[in-house]
């Protein structure tokens, strides 16, 4: 990879059905089969129950914003042509917060509670990465 590319994430054993499903673009989520809550990221234990027994469902891919901040400072020559970008907390109807980028308006035009989404980015042929839109 070169200095001035955009990092991108590699999927290993606990992340691959993730990052298959967003090739297909579908946002996976995993679940616990205990006690029923989500987990976000991919992990190996329900961050509820503890419990190990965790699948992967497909998630309804709505939610709302619940917060967001704009970067305007370059930290890797990958995102240049990109700042200023938003980095967003979005409330999943699924019920758990997930950190992604708002695409498709104006980071000025963010707003607390705005209904999203997703959307994918389709980053190579081998990866996608979720973002968020209005809609």
């Amino acid at each position: 990879m070169s200095e001035r590319a955009r990092p991108i994430p590699v999927p290993d054993e606990l992340s691959r059905p993730f990052y298959e499903a967003t090739k297909r673009h579908e946002l996976l989520l995993q679940r616990c089969t205990s006690c029923g809550a989500h987990t976000w990221a991919w992990k190996g234990r329900c961050d509820q129950c503890l419990s190990g027994e965790l699948r992967w469902v497909k998630s309804s891919g709505r939610g709302t914003l619940y917060s967001y901040a704009v970067v305007h400072q370059l930290y890797h020559p990958g995102f240049a042509e990109s700042v200023p970008y938003n980095v967003a907390q979005v409330d999943l109807d699924d019920g758990l917060r997930i950190i992604a980028s708002v695409v498709g308006c104006p980071s000025s035009e963010l707003a607390i509670g705005m209904p999203l989404e997703v959307t994918f980015e389709d980053v190579s042929d081998e990866l996608a990465i979720p973002r968020f839109r209005p809609r």
